[in-house]
């Protein structure tokens, strides 16, 4: 299956292409084998240099509205967009959760203050931006937040804690999610705020994972006082926000396929021999699950395109997304053996239990599609 391409979004590609071959230079080319935000040094500044030139050519988000540093495009350029730097191995975006994530729910629910002042600069990677959503008793289980946020005059005051909070030791700004009615059922009771991580009363602890990095945070607020015009949409009414802003992180599975199926072209390239046939079996496989993560995701595309709303579709090319993550990684076991306990490869195959917890666990995201695209009874006692 081949998806096709309107010939507008082909005109933009050979721009786009044309733009690349003469603006990414061997200067950040060197520079993309480094870790986005996590980078550090001459490395993060090359990176948020390359952002910034993206960002100037209004390249960084093609689909956002001109006014906030977009060309009014569609979604089809942002798809082109991304197998273009895919292609050419640029480096991604150092605001990977704030464009995907935060950025469609303020473009949705915030004032024009919020997305004149915070876009443009989350667009050139000036400010990075996290997530506040879980907490030690409330990940999966949201609507159970305990972080509050009381008013008082002016302000918001926010007493409480976060965790696993991705890019939270680097983060400018964090997208977080408060009780601000404790008399409230769970889901009705809650609100958004858009958080200076430099306010007095944050403390940001990071949490270093097996791979070495500090990618993740617990955050701990103790009486934080947050300017009132920081709520993003209606007062207990973030609920809603909250899952706009997960239905984008979920939607973004248009190009998820693209990370993957790179990986598995390199460990084909690298084991150009297998030396038996079950290594054979298993990389005939994971080619097989990386193509059919294509297939998913061309036909979310196709869904979007026609106007379809962000659905439970996601939760299955995430599922996908996962099961591939952990084939690529058996595979580079069975075929490289002891080498693939080092390097990059090794850093990769620690690195994939992760896959089954980010952007929703594997558990969750099952029993969205079991419920929500198959139709099948919750299991809930009633």
């Amino acid at each position: 299956m081949d998806f096709a391409y309107p010939d507008e979004a082909e005109a933009f590609r050979a721009e786009f292409r044309a733009w690349l071959d003469e603006n990414f230079t061997d200067r950040y080319r060197d520079a993309s084998r480094g870790a986005g935000p996590t980078a550090e040094g001459d490395t993060l500044e090359v990176l948020r240099e390359w952002n910034r030139k993206l960002a100037d050519a209004r390249l960084a988000g093609v689909a956002w509205p001109v006014a906030y540093g977009g060309r009014g495009a569609s979604v089809l350029e942002e798809v082109v967009l991304a197998e273009e730097m895919a292609r050419a191995d640029a480096p991604g975006p150092l605001n990977p959760i704030g464009l995907s994530n935060i950025a469609p729910a303020i473009l949705q629910f915030g004032t024009e203050r919020q997305k004149s002042e915070l876009l443009p600069r989350m667009l050139r990677g000036d400010d990075i931006w996290c997530q506040g959503f879980s907490e030690p008793d409330a990940g999966s289980d949201l609507a159970a937040v305990r972080t509050r946020a009381v008013r008082d005059g002016a302000h918001f005051v926010v007493d409480g804690q976060k965790v696993w909070t991705t890019l939270g030791p680097f983060a400018d700004w964090c997208e977080l999610l408060v009780r601000t009615d404790p008399e409230a059922r769970p889901h009705e009771g809650l609100s958004i705020l858009l958080v200076d991580m430099r306010l007095p009363g944050i403390e940001v602890r990071p949490l270093r994972t097996i791979t070495g990095q500090d990618e993740f945070s617990e955050i701990f607020f103790s009486g934080v006082r947050v300017p009132a015009d920081a709520l993003l949409g209606p007062l207990d009414g973030g609920w809603r926000v909250a899952m706009a802003t997960l239905a984008h992180e979920r939607a973004g599975v248009a190009t998820l396929h693209l990370g993957v199926r790179r990986k598995i072209a390199r460990l084909l390239r690298e084991v150009a021999a297998p030396r038996d046939v079950p290594t054979s079996r298993a990389l005939a496989r994971t080619w097989m699950l990386g193509e059919l993560m294509r297939i998913q995701s061309q036909r979310a595309l196709s869904a979007s395109l026609a106007g379809v709303p962000a659905g439970p579709e996601g939760s299955l090319v995430k599922l996908t997304w996962s099961l591939v993550e952990d084939a690529v990684a058996a595979a580079a076991g069975a075929a490289l053996g002891a080498d693939a306990n080092a390097g990059d490869w090794g850093t990769e195959r620690v690195w994939v239990r992760a896959a089954s917890i980010a952007g929703g666990t594997t558990q969750i995201n099952k029993n969205v599609v079991a419920t929500r695209l198959l139709g099948l009874p919750s299991g809930r006692k009633r």
